[in-house]
Protein backbone atom coordinates (compact mmCIF):
# COMPACT_ATOMS: atom_id res chain seq x y z
CA UNK A 1 0.00 0.00 0.00
CA UNK A 2 1.33 3.44 -1.33
CA UNK A 3 1.87 6.10 1.57
CA UNK A 4 -0.60 8.24 0.28
CA UNK A 5 -3.07 5.80 0.78
CA UNK A 6 -2.07 4.99 4.40
CA UNK A 7 -2.45 8.76 5.00
CA UNK A 8 -6.00 8.80 3.45
CA UNK A 9 -6.75 5.88 5.70
CA UNK A 10 -5.61 7.20 8.65
CA UNK A 11 -7.24 10.37 8.08
CA UNK A 12 -10.58 8.62 7.27
CA UNK A 13 -9.96 6.41 10.89
CA UNK A 14 -9.37 9.56 12.94
CA UNK A 15 -12.35 11.59 10.87
CA UNK A 16 -14.85 8.79 11.75
CA UNK A 17 -14.11 7.81 15.04
CA UNK A 18 -14.38 12.17 16.11
CA UNK A 19 -17.82 11.48 14.92
CA UNK A 20 -18.75 8.70 16.43
CA UNK A 21 -17.09 9.51 19.51
CA UNK A 22 -19.20 12.76 19.68
CA UNK A 23 -22.22 10.75 18.96
CA UNK A 24 -21.28 8.57 21.57
CA UNK A 25 -20.66 11.35 24.32
CA UNK A 26 -24.09 12.60 23.41
CA UNK A 27 -25.54 9.40 25.01
CA UNK A 28 -23.43 9.20 27.71
CA UNK A 29 -21.32 5.97 25.78
CA UNK A 30 -17.40 5.87 26.96
CA UNK A 31 -15.53 6.48 23.65
CA UNK A 32 -13.87 3.53 23.95
CA UNK A 33 -17.14 1.61 22.57
CA UNK A 34 -16.81 4.21 20.31
CA UNK A 35 -13.59 3.42 18.86
CA UNK A 36 -14.78 -0.41 18.55
CA UNK A 37 -17.85 0.60 16.45
CA UNK A 38 -15.82 2.78 14.04
CA UNK A 39 -13.79 -0.24 13.40
CA UNK A 40 -16.73 -2.22 12.66
CA UNK A 41 -18.44 0.40 10.61
CA UNK A 42 -15.11 1.17 8.18
CA UNK A 43 -13.78 -2.35 8.26
CA UNK A 44 -15.01 -6.07 6.61
CA UNK A 45 -17.99 -6.42 8.78
CA UNK A 46 -20.13 -3.21 7.65
CA UNK A 47 -18.18 -0.87 4.93
CA UNK A 48 -15.16 -2.39 3.78
CA UNK A 49 -13.62 0.96 3.34
CA UNK A 50 -10.41 0.36 5.40
CA UNK A 51 -8.60 -2.79 5.81
CA UNK A 52 -5.35 -3.39 8.94
CA UNK A 53 -2.43 -2.12 7.08
CA UNK A 54 1.40 -1.48 8.61
CA UNK A 55 0.44 1.76 9.98
CA UNK A 56 -2.38 1.15 11.38
CA UNK A 57 -0.84 -1.86 13.38
CA UNK A 58 2.38 -0.12 14.01
CA UNK A 59 0.39 2.61 16.15
CA UNK A 60 -1.95 -0.07 17.21
CA UNK A 61 0.70 -1.47 19.04
CA UNK A 62 2.05 1.69 20.58
CA UNK A 63 -1.51 2.20 21.61
CA UNK A 64 -1.56 -1.10 24.01
CA UNK A 65 2.13 0.00 25.32
CA UNK A 66 1.04 3.38 26.03
CA UNK A 67 -2.49 2.02 27.48
CA UNK A 68 -0.14 -0.30 30.18
CA UNK A 69 2.60 2.91 30.59
CA UNK A 70 -0.59 4.90 32.08
CA UNK A 71 -1.84 1.99 34.01
CA UNK A 72 1.53 1.97 36.02
CA UNK A 73 1.82 5.68 36.45
CA UNK A 74 -1.99 5.28 38.13
CA UNK A 75 -0.96 2.61 40.73
CA UNK A 76 0.07 4.44 44.06
CA UNK A 77 0.59 2.25 46.51
CA UNK A 78 -0.25 5.41 48.91
CA UNK A 79 -4.13 5.76 47.65
CA UNK A 80 -4.74 2.18 48.96
CA UNK A 81 -1.82 1.45 52.28
CA UNK A 82 -4.82 2.16 54.74
CA UNK A 83 -7.09 -0.46 53.57
CA UNK A 84 -4.33 -2.21 51.63
CA UNK A 85 -4.81 -6.08 53.30
CA UNK A 86 -8.51 -6.52 52.73
CA UNK A 87 -8.07 -5.45 49.22
CA UNK A 88 -5.33 -8.26 48.42
CA UNK A 89 -7.59 -10.41 49.92
CA UNK A 90 -10.65 -9.38 47.76
CA UNK A 91 -8.73 -9.01 44.47
CA UNK A 92 -7.07 -12.58 45.36
CA UNK A 93 -10.32 -14.50 45.92
CA UNK A 94 -12.25 -11.96 42.88
CA UNK A 95 -9.67 -13.29 40.53
CA UNK A 96 -9.62 -17.00 40.51
CA UNK A 97 -13.60 -17.29 41.47
CA UNK A 98 -14.26 -15.15 38.16
CA UNK A 99 -12.17 -16.64 36.12
CA UNK A 100 -13.77 -19.97 37.45
CA UNK A 101 -17.21 -18.67 36.63
CA UNK A 102 -15.96 -17.37 33.40
CA UNK A 103 -14.17 -20.69 32.52
CA UNK A 104 -17.53 -22.49 33.57
CA UNK A 105 -19.82 -20.33 31.72
CA UNK A 106 -17.41 -20.76 28.54
CA UNK A 107 -17.24 -24.87 28.81
CA UNK A 108 -21.14 -24.91 29.16
CA UNK A 109 -21.65 -22.63 26.18
CA UNK A 110 -19.57 -25.52 24.10
CA UNK A 111 -16.23 -23.74 23.86
CA UNK A 112 -13.01 -25.48 23.30
CA UNK A 113 -10.34 -26.32 26.03
CA UNK A 114 -8.47 -23.50 24.72
CA UNK A 115 -10.68 -20.99 23.82
CA UNK A 116 -12.05 -21.67 27.36
CA UNK A 117 -9.02 -21.02 29.27
CA UNK A 118 -8.27 -17.85 26.99
CA UNK A 119 -12.60 -16.06 27.40
CA UNK A 120 -11.67 -16.96 31.24
CA UNK A 121 -8.40 -14.99 30.92
CA UNK A 122 -9.85 -12.24 29.20
CA UNK A 123 -13.27 -11.86 30.85
CA UNK A 124 -12.05 -11.35 34.63
CA UNK A 125 -10.75 -7.79 34.38
CA UNK A 126 -12.43 -4.85 35.28
CA UNK A 127 -12.45 -1.66 32.44
CA UNK A 128 -9.99 0.69 34.43
CA UNK A 129 -10.70 3.99 32.47
CA UNK A 130 -14.45 3.57 32.37
CA UNK A 131 -14.85 2.96 36.39
CA UNK A 132 -12.06 5.64 37.36
CA UNK A 133 -13.63 8.36 34.84
CA UNK A 134 -16.90 7.69 36.13
CA UNK A 135 -15.94 7.88 39.83
CA UNK A 136 -13.70 10.83 39.28
CA UNK A 137 -16.86 12.86 37.94
CA UNK A 138 -19.00 11.77 40.61
CA UNK A 139 -16.40 12.43 43.00
CA UNK A 140 -16.79 9.33 44.58
CA UNK A 141 -13.29 7.90 43.90
CA UNK A 142 -11.99 8.48 47.12
CA UNK A 143 -15.44 6.88 49.13
CA UNK A 144 -14.56 3.84 50.31
CA UNK A 145 -16.12 1.61 47.48
CA UNK A 146 -14.04 3.52 45.05
CA UNK A 147 -10.71 3.05 47.24
CA UNK A 148 -12.12 -0.90 47.21
CA UNK A 149 -12.31 -0.66 43.41
CA UNK A 150 -9.21 1.22 42.80
CA UNK A 151 -7.44 -1.49 44.91
CA UNK A 152 -8.41 -4.08 42.87
CA UNK A 153 -8.44 -2.91 39.49
CA UNK A 154 -4.39 -2.23 40.77
CA UNK A 155 -4.37 -6.24 41.46
CA UNK A 156 -5.85 -7.01 38.45
CA UNK A 157 -3.37 -4.73 36.53
CA UNK A 158 -0.91 -6.59 37.32
CA UNK A 159 -2.78 -9.92 36.80
CA UNK A 160 -3.17 -8.31 33.41
CA UNK A 161 0.32 -8.26 32.52
CA UNK A 162 1.75 -12.03 33.68
CA UNK A 163 -1.75 -12.92 31.28
CA UNK A 164 -0.56 -10.74 28.49
CA UNK A 165 3.13 -11.68 29.20
CA UNK A 166 1.91 -15.65 28.94
CA UNK A 167 0.20 -15.57 25.87
CA UNK A 168 2.75 -13.67 23.98
CA UNK A 169 5.30 -16.00 24.71
CA UNK A 170 3.14 -18.59 22.51
CA UNK A 171 3.45 -21.57 24.52
CA UNK A 172 0.00 -23.18 25.85
CA UNK A 173 0.59 -26.46 25.44
CA UNK A 174 1.20 -29.44 28.14
CA UNK A 175 1.09 -28.11 31.86
CA UNK A 176 4.69 -28.65 32.35
CA UNK A 177 5.34 -26.03 29.32
CA UNK A 178 2.39 -23.59 31.16
CA UNK A 179 4.33 -24.14 34.59
CA UNK A 180 7.75 -23.61 32.86
CA UNK A 181 6.91 -20.50 30.86
CA UNK A 182 5.04 -19.37 33.96
CA UNK A 183 8.23 -19.40 36.38
CA UNK A 184 10.01 -17.88 33.74
CA UNK A 185 8.10 -15.02 33.05
CA UNK A 186 7.39 -14.49 36.91
CA UNK A 187 11.66 -14.45 37.17
CA UNK A 188 12.13 -12.00 34.60
CA UNK A 189 8.84 -9.71 35.47
CA UNK A 190 10.58 -9.72 39.09
CA UNK A 191 14.17 -9.31 37.31
CA UNK A 192 12.19 -5.84 35.66
CA UNK A 193 10.26 -5.01 38.62
CA UNK A 194 13.54 -4.70 40.95
CA UNK A 195 15.22 -2.46 38.60
CA UNK A 196 11.72 -0.36 38.80
CA UNK A 197 11.60 -0.17 42.31
CA UNK A 198 15.32 1.14 42.73
CA UNK A 199 15.14 3.47 40.08
CA UNK A 200 11.47 4.73 41.66
CA UNK A 201 14.10 5.20 45.10
CA UNK A 202 17.28 6.37 44.12
CA UNK A 203 17.35 7.24 40.56
CA UNK A 204 13.87 9.03 39.59
CA UNK A 205 13.52 11.15 42.27
CA UNK A 206 16.92 13.01 41.59
CA UNK A 207 16.43 12.66 37.52
CA UNK A 208 12.66 14.57 37.66
CA UNK A 209 13.76 17.05 39.81
CA UNK A 210 16.27 18.19 37.86
CA UNK A 211 14.01 18.68 34.92
CA UNK A 212 10.46 18.79 36.71
CA UNK A 213 10.86 22.70 35.73
CA UNK A 214 11.24 22.32 32.03
CA UNK A 215 7.69 20.72 30.89
CA UNK A 216 9.05 19.80 27.57
CA UNK A 217 11.78 17.88 28.94
CA UNK A 218 9.95 16.77 31.70
CA UNK A 219 8.06 14.94 29.17
CA UNK A 220 10.36 13.48 26.99
CA UNK A 221 12.10 11.77 30.08
CA UNK A 222 9.23 9.81 31.11
CA UNK A 223 8.58 8.40 27.67
CA UNK A 224 11.99 7.64 27.57
CA UNK A 225 11.82 6.14 30.38
CA UNK A 226 8.80 4.12 28.93
CA UNK A 227 10.75 3.21 26.02
CA UNK A 228 13.87 1.80 27.69
CA UNK A 229 12.20 -0.66 29.81
CA UNK A 230 10.14 -1.71 26.52
CA UNK A 231 13.62 -2.09 25.04
CA UNK A 232 14.91 -4.39 28.26
CA UNK A 233 11.42 -6.33 28.24
CA UNK A 234 11.98 -7.07 24.76
CA UNK A 235 15.41 -7.90 24.91
CA UNK A 236 14.35 -10.69 27.15
CA UNK A 237 11.51 -11.77 25.27
CA UNK A 238 8.95 -10.75 27.10
CA UNK A 239 5.99 -8.20 25.57
CA UNK A 240 6.25 -4.64 25.59
CA UNK A 241 3.02 -3.82 27.57
CA UNK A 242 5.27 -5.67 30.63
CA UNK A 243 7.96 -2.77 30.41
CA UNK A 244 5.87 -0.14 29.78
CA UNK A 245 3.75 -0.97 32.95
CA UNK A 246 6.61 -1.55 35.12
CA UNK A 247 8.11 1.92 33.57
CA UNK A 248 4.73 3.60 34.44
CA UNK A 249 4.67 1.66 38.02
CA UNK A 250 7.86 3.22 38.85
CA UNK A 251 6.87 6.50 37.91
CA UNK A 252 3.60 6.51 40.02
CA UNK A 253 5.57 6.58 43.04
CA UNK A 254 6.95 9.88 42.40
CA UNK A 255 5.29 13.47 43.79
CA UNK A 256 5.76 14.24 40.23
CA UNK A 257 3.33 11.48 38.46
CA UNK A 258 0.54 13.33 39.16
CA UNK A 259 1.43 16.09 36.45
CA UNK A 260 2.54 13.52 33.98
CA UNK A 261 -0.50 11.37 34.11
CA UNK A 262 -2.24 14.56 32.82
CA UNK A 263 0.83 14.71 30.29
CA UNK A 264 0.64 11.60 28.87
CA UNK A 265 -3.00 10.93 29.03
CA UNK A 266 -3.79 12.87 25.63
CA UNK A 267 -1.44 11.59 23.56
CA UNK A 268 -2.17 7.65 25.16
CA UNK A 269 -6.21 8.56 24.30
CA UNK A 270 -5.00 9.21 20.40
CA UNK A 271 -2.91 5.63 20.45
CA UNK A 272 -6.00 3.99 22.16
CA UNK A 273 -8.10 5.20 19.58
CA UNK A 274 -6.22 3.29 16.29
CA UNK A 275 -5.61 0.34 19.27
CA UNK A 276 -9.63 -0.06 19.55
CA UNK A 277 -10.22 1.00 15.92
CA UNK A 278 -7.88 -1.90 14.44
CA UNK A 279 -9.50 -3.84 16.80
CA UNK A 280 -12.93 -3.30 15.20
CA UNK A 281 -11.16 -3.56 11.90
CA UNK A 282 -10.08 -7.32 12.40
CA UNK A 283 -13.41 -8.52 12.30
CA UNK A 284 -15.66 -9.23 9.90
CA UNK A 285 -19.70 -9.36 10.45
CA UNK A 286 -19.76 -13.15 10.47
CA UNK A 287 -17.15 -13.35 13.26
CA UNK A 288 -18.48 -10.23 15.04
CA UNK A 289 -22.20 -12.14 15.33
CA UNK A 290 -20.67 -15.87 14.98
CA UNK A 291 -21.66 -16.24 18.90
CA UNK A 292 -24.27 -13.96 19.39
CA UNK A 293 -26.19 -15.74 21.57
CA UNK A 294 -23.75 -17.14 23.38
CA UNK A 295 -22.51 -13.64 24.09
CA UNK A 296 -25.74 -12.32 25.44
CA UNK A 297 -26.04 -15.36 27.93
CA UNK A 298 -22.41 -14.98 29.07
CA UNK A 299 -22.88 -10.85 29.41
CA UNK A 300 -25.77 -11.81 31.82
CA UNK A 301 -24.76 -14.59 34.02
CA UNK A 302 -21.13 -12.90 34.54
CA UNK A 303 -22.76 -9.34 35.46
CA UNK A 304 -24.64 -11.27 38.06
CA UNK A 305 -21.79 -13.29 38.98
CA UNK A 306 -19.79 -10.74 39.22
CA UNK A 307 -21.43 -9.01 41.10
CA UNK A 308 -22.03 -11.67 43.97
CA UNK A 309 -18.59 -12.24 44.01
CA UNK A 310 -17.81 -9.09 44.89
CA UNK A 311 -20.10 -8.74 47.10
CA UNK A 312 -19.43 -11.81 49.19
CA UNK A 313 -15.77 -10.55 49.41
CA UNK A 314 -16.20 -6.97 50.18
CA UNK A 315 -18.97 -8.28 52.98
CA UNK A 316 -17.02 -10.66 54.64
CA UNK A 317 -14.25 -8.18 55.37
CA UNK A 318 -16.69 -6.13 57.55
CA UNK A 319 -17.51 -3.75 55.22
CA UNK A 320 -20.73 -2.08 55.27
CA UNK A 321 -23.39 -3.16 53.08
CA UNK A 322 -23.89 0.06 50.92
CA UNK A 323 -19.81 -0.26 50.63
CA UNK A 324 -20.26 -3.56 49.89
CA UNK A 325 -23.41 -2.77 47.32
CA UNK A 326 -21.64 -0.36 45.79
CA UNK A 327 -18.43 -1.16 45.12
CA UNK A 328 -19.75 -4.50 43.30
CA UNK A 329 -21.86 -2.69 41.42
CA UNK A 330 -19.12 -0.52 39.90
CA UNK A 331 -17.13 -3.85 38.98
CA UNK A 332 -19.81 -6.10 36.93
CA UNK A 333 -18.57 -5.33 33.32
CA UNK A 334 -16.26 -7.35 31.19
CA UNK A 335 -14.08 -4.88 30.49
CA UNK A 336 -11.83 -3.38 26.98
CA UNK A 337 -8.93 -5.29 28.37
CA UNK A 338 -10.76 -8.87 27.19
CA UNK A 339 -10.10 -7.32 23.72
CA UNK A 340 -6.14 -6.82 24.24
CA UNK A 341 -5.68 -10.20 25.72
CA UNK A 342 -7.96 -11.58 22.97
CA UNK A 343 -5.76 -9.91 19.97
CA UNK A 344 -2.82 -10.74 21.67
CA UNK A 345 -4.12 -14.51 21.47
CA UNK A 346 -5.00 -14.27 17.84
CA UNK A 347 -1.81 -13.11 17.07
CA UNK A 348 -0.53 -15.98 19.47
CA UNK A 349 -2.57 -18.53 17.18
CA UNK A 350 -4.55 -19.31 20.01
CA UNK A 351 -7.98 -18.35 19.20
CA UNK A 352 -9.65 -17.79 16.07
CA UNK A 353 -11.86 -14.47 14.60
CA UNK A 354 -15.16 -15.23 15.82
CA UNK A 355 -13.31 -15.69 19.49
CA UNK A 356 -12.49 -12.16 19.57
CA UNK A 357 -16.06 -11.23 18.02
CA UNK A 358 -17.40 -12.93 20.91
CA UNK A 359 -15.70 -10.91 23.15
CA UNK A 360 -16.35 -7.70 21.45
CA UNK A 361 -19.72 -8.30 21.85
CA UNK A 362 -19.64 -9.48 25.08
CA UNK A 363 -17.36 -5.85 26.12
CA UNK A 364 -19.80 -3.77 24.13
CA UNK A 365 -22.79 -5.13 26.28
CA UNK A 366 -21.79 -4.60 29.20
CA UNK A 367 -20.17 -1.84 29.32
CA UNK A 368 -23.02 0.19 27.75
CA UNK A 369 -24.98 -1.28 30.30
CA UNK A 370 -22.44 -0.55 33.48
CA UNK A 371 -21.77 3.12 32.72
CA UNK A 372 -25.99 3.63 33.39
CA UNK A 373 -25.44 1.48 36.03
CA UNK A 374 -22.30 3.40 37.89
CA UNK A 375 -23.77 6.98 37.11
CA UNK A 376 -27.15 5.61 39.12
CA UNK A 377 -26.16 3.31 41.83
CA UNK A 378 -26.93 5.40 44.70
CA UNK A 379 -30.33 5.20 43.57
CA UNK A 380 -30.21 1.81 42.74
CA UNK A 381 -28.77 0.95 46.08
CA UNK A 382 -32.07 3.41 47.57
CA UNK A 383 -34.57 0.81 46.12
CA UNK A 384 -32.95 -2.80 46.71
CA UNK A 385 -31.48 -1.00 50.76
CA UNK A 386 -34.82 -3.46 52.61
CA UNK A 387 -33.63 -6.38 50.27
CA UNK A 388 -29.94 -6.20 51.31
CA UNK A 389 -30.63 -5.35 54.84
CA UNK A 390 -30.29 -8.50 55.88
CA UNK A 391 -26.43 -8.23 55.57
CA UNK A 392 -26.04 -5.08 58.16
CA UNK A 393 -24.85 -5.55 61.25
CA UNK A 394 -23.03 -3.40 63.91
CA UNK A 395 -20.04 -5.35 63.43
CA UNK A 396 -19.65 -3.83 59.72
CA UNK A 397 -17.96 -0.32 59.69
CA UNK A 398 -16.32 1.21 57.12
CA UNK A 399 -12.60 2.15 58.25
CA UNK A 400 -11.86 5.89 58.34
CA UNK A 401 -9.92 6.97 55.19
CA UNK A 402 -7.67 10.04 55.45
CA UNK A 403 -8.72 12.22 52.67
CA UNK A 404 -9.66 16.08 52.30
CA UNK A 405 -12.73 17.15 54.28
CA UNK A 406 -12.12 20.47 56.19
CA UNK A 407 -8.89 21.70 54.27
CA UNK A 408 -7.70 24.68 52.23
CA UNK A 409 -6.24 24.47 48.80
CA UNK A 410 -4.00 27.00 48.20
CA UNK A 411 -2.51 27.82 44.17
CA UNK A 412 0.94 28.34 44.00
CA UNK A 413 3.87 29.49 46.08
CA UNK A 414 5.18 33.07 46.03
CA UNK A 415 5.59 36.10 48.48
CA UNK A 416 1.75 36.37 48.85
CA UNK A 417 0.81 32.84 49.64
CA UNK A 418 3.85 32.09 51.44
CA UNK A 419 2.72 34.77 53.98
CA UNK A 420 -0.62 33.58 54.29
CA UNK A 421 0.00 29.40 54.56
CA UNK A 422 0.65 29.81 58.55
CA UNK A 423 -2.69 31.54 58.71
CA UNK A 424 -4.39 28.96 57.13
CA UNK A 425 -2.72 26.33 58.17
CA UNK A 426 -3.65 27.17 61.62
CA UNK A 427 -7.75 27.75 60.90
CA UNK A 428 -7.72 24.48 58.71
CA UNK A 429 -7.51 20.65 59.58
CA UNK A 430 -5.32 20.42 56.17
CA UNK A 431 -3.88 22.43 53.57
CA UNK A 432 -2.54 21.46 50.38
CA UNK A 433 -0.28 23.99 48.34
CA UNK A 434 -0.03 23.62 44.67
CA UNK A 435 2.73 24.57 42.53
CA UNK A 436 4.69 23.61 39.41
CA UNK A 437 8.42 24.59 40.97
CA UNK A 438 10.39 21.28 42.16
CA UNK A 439 12.45 23.21 44.31
CA UNK A 440 9.59 25.02 46.02
CA UNK A 441 8.01 21.68 46.57
CA UNK A 442 10.95 20.25 48.84
CA UNK A 443 10.80 24.14 50.59
CA UNK A 444 7.03 23.08 50.98
CA UNK A 445 7.55 19.45 52.20
CA UNK A 446 10.55 20.82 55.01
CA UNK A 447 7.98 22.82 56.25
CA UNK A 448 5.21 20.17 56.90
CA UNK A 449 2.55 21.26 54.45
CA UNK A 450 1.42 18.78 52.10
CA UNK A 451 1.91 19.31 48.47
CA UNK A 452 0.32 18.55 44.80
CA UNK A 453 3.17 19.04 42.27
CA UNK A 454 1.83 19.94 38.78
CA UNK A 455 0.10 22.23 36.78
CA UNK A 456 -3.00 23.62 38.38
CA UNK A 457 -5.40 23.42 34.86
CA UNK A 458 -4.82 19.98 34.77
CA UNK A 459 -7.54 17.90 35.70
CA UNK A 460 -5.68 15.02 37.71
CA UNK A 461 -3.71 17.61 39.84
CA UNK A 462 -6.90 19.49 40.40
CA UNK A 463 -8.60 16.37 41.63
CA UNK A 464 -5.21 15.45 43.69
CA UNK A 465 -5.35 18.13 45.37
CA UNK A 466 -9.42 17.93 46.26
CA UNK A 467 -10.19 21.11 45.07
CA UNK A 468 -14.36 20.47 44.77
CA UNK A 469 -14.15 19.87 48.22
CA UNK A 470 -12.26 22.53 49.81
CA UNK A 471 -13.41 24.89 51.86
CA UNK A 472 -11.35 27.62 51.39
CA UNK A 473 -9.39 28.28 48.14
CA UNK A 474 -6.61 31.18 46.99
CA UNK A 475 -5.32 31.13 43.79
CA UNK A 476 -2.70 33.61 43.21
CA UNK A 477 -2.51 33.37 39.42
CA UNK A 478 -3.19 36.62 37.71
CA UNK A 479 -5.16 34.84 34.86
CA UNK A 480 -8.56 36.28 34.70
CA UNK A 481 -9.44 33.00 32.78
CA UNK A 482 -8.20 30.49 35.02
CA UNK A 483 -9.61 31.97 37.64
CA UNK A 484 -12.81 32.42 35.90
CA UNK A 485 -12.30 28.71 35.17
CA UNK A 486 -11.83 27.78 39.04
CA UNK A 487 -14.65 29.73 40.08
CA UNK A 488 -17.20 28.02 37.91
CA UNK A 489 -15.91 24.46 39.25
CA UNK A 490 -16.15 25.14 42.82
CA UNK A 491 -19.66 25.19 44.82
CA UNK A 492 -20.66 28.70 46.49
CA UNK A 493 -19.79 26.70 50.02
CA UNK A 494 -16.43 27.27 49.50
CA UNK A 495 -14.45 30.42 50.16
CA UNK A 496 -12.07 31.86 46.97
CA UNK A 497 -9.76 34.39 46.93
CA UNK A 498 -8.20 35.03 44.03
CA UNK A 499 -5.73 37.63 42.46
CA UNK A 500 -6.35 40.19 38.97
CA UNK A 501 -4.42 42.63 37.49
CA UNK A 502 -7.10 44.66 36.28
CA UNK A 503 -10.27 46.57 38.08
CA UNK A 504 -12.23 44.83 34.84
CA UNK A 505 -11.09 41.23 35.47
CA UNK A 506 -11.86 41.94 39.06
CA UNK A 507 -14.74 43.07 38.53
CA UNK A 508 -15.79 39.85 36.97
CA UNK A 509 -14.03 37.54 39.71
CA UNK A 510 -16.93 39.38 42.00
CA UNK A 511 -19.83 38.76 39.98
CA UNK A 512 -18.00 35.36 39.58
CA UNK A 513 -18.45 34.68 42.90
CA UNK A 514 -14.96 35.46 44.78
CA UNK A 515 -14.84 36.48 47.96
CA UNK A 516 -12.30 38.78 47.51
CA UNK A 517 -10.41 39.77 44.61
CA UNK A 518 -6.69 40.35 45.29
CA UNK A 519 -5.54 43.69 43.40
CA UNK A 520 -1.85 43.73 44.41
CA UNK A 521 -0.79 45.83 41.89
CA UNK A 522 -3.42 48.06 42.20
CA UNK A 523 -2.05 47.70 45.76
CA UNK A 524 1.17 48.59 45.11
CA UNK A 525 0.42 51.55 42.68
CA UNK A 526 -1.47 53.16 45.31
CA UNK A 527 1.47 52.85 48.51
CA UNK A 528 3.79 54.00 46.11
CA UNK A 529 1.67 57.00 45.30
CA UNK A 530 1.42 57.34 49.40
CA UNK A 531 5.32 56.54 49.66
CA UNK A 532 5.93 59.53 46.99
CA UNK A 533 3.70 61.81 48.66
CA UNK A 534 5.07 61.35 52.21
CA UNK A 535 8.43 61.69 50.60
CA UNK A 536 7.63 64.93 49.42
CA UNK A 537 5.93 66.35 52.40
CA UNK A 538 7.41 64.61 55.09
CA UNK A 539 11.21 63.40 54.78
CA UNK A 540 11.42 62.21 58.33
CA UNK A 541 8.23 60.37 58.29
CA UNK A 542 9.41 58.90 54.89
CA UNK A 543 12.74 57.62 56.42
CA UNK A 544 10.78 56.04 59.45
CA UNK A 545 8.16 54.19 57.12
CA UNK A 546 11.09 53.01 55.01
CA UNK A 547 13.20 51.62 58.17
CA UNK A 548 10.10 49.65 59.21
CA UNK A 549 10.22 48.23 55.72
CA UNK A 550 13.54 47.30 55.60
CA UNK A 551 13.41 45.74 59.02
CA UNK A 552 10.25 43.77 58.09
CA UNK A 553 12.35 42.57 55.04
CA UNK A 554 15.85 41.46 57.34
CA UNK A 555 12.91 39.65 59.28
CA UNK A 556 11.56 37.50 57.24
CA UNK A 557 14.68 36.49 55.12
CA UNK A 558 14.53 34.07 52.31
CA UNK A 559 16.23 30.93 53.72
CA UNK A 560 18.70 30.38 51.50
CA UNK A 561 16.73 30.99 48.33
CA UNK A 562 18.55 32.08 45.21
CA UNK A 563 17.22 35.15 43.61
CA UNK A 564 15.69 33.03 40.89
CA UNK A 565 13.93 31.70 42.86
CA UNK A 566 12.49 34.26 45.09
CA UNK A 567 9.37 35.11 43.11
CA UNK A 568 7.70 38.86 42.61
CA UNK A 569 4.24 40.25 41.43
CA UNK A 570 3.78 39.87 37.66
CA UNK A 571 1.49 38.87 34.69
CA UNK A 572 3.68 36.06 33.27
CA UNK A 573 1.80 33.36 30.89
CA UNK A 574 3.47 30.88 32.74
CA UNK A 575 2.47 31.20 36.17
CA UNK A 576 -1.07 30.07 35.67
CA UNK A 577 0.90 26.98 33.98
CA UNK A 578 2.89 26.55 36.91
CA UNK A 579 0.24 26.65 39.24
CA UNK A 580 -0.27 30.66 40.32
CA UNK A 581 3.90 30.99 40.69
CA UNK A 582 5.23 34.32 39.54
CA UNK A 583 9.30 34.41 38.43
Amino acid sequence: MSEIALAADFAIIIVAAAVVGLIAKQTGQPTIIAYILTGLLLGPAVFGVITPGELTETMAELGLGFLLFLLGIKMRIDDIKDILRPIVNIAVLQTILQTALAFAVAWFLGFTLTETVIIALATVFGATPIIVKILTDKDEITAMPGKIDVGVLIVQDIYLVFVLALLGAGQLGTPTEVGTTIVTITLLISLIGVIAFASSRYLLPQLFRRVADNKDVFFLVAIAWAFLFILISQELDLSLEVGAFLAGMSIAQLPYSTELEDRVTPITDFFILVFFVAIGLQLEAADLFAFWREAIIASVVLMVGNFWIMFYLIDREDFSVETSFLGSLNMIQVSEFSLVVGGIAITAGFIDEPILGYLSLMALMTMSVSVYIINYNHQIYDRVQPFFSRWESEEKVDAELPEYNDHAVVIGYDEITKNVLPILDREFDQLVVVDRKAAHREELEQKGYDTVYGDFRHTEVRKAAGLKRASFVLSSTMQAEVNKALLSELSSKTTVFVEANWIDDARELYDLGAHYVIMSTHLTGERVSNYLELYFDDRDEFERMAQVDIERIQKYPTEGLDMDDVTVLSSDEDAAASGGEKE
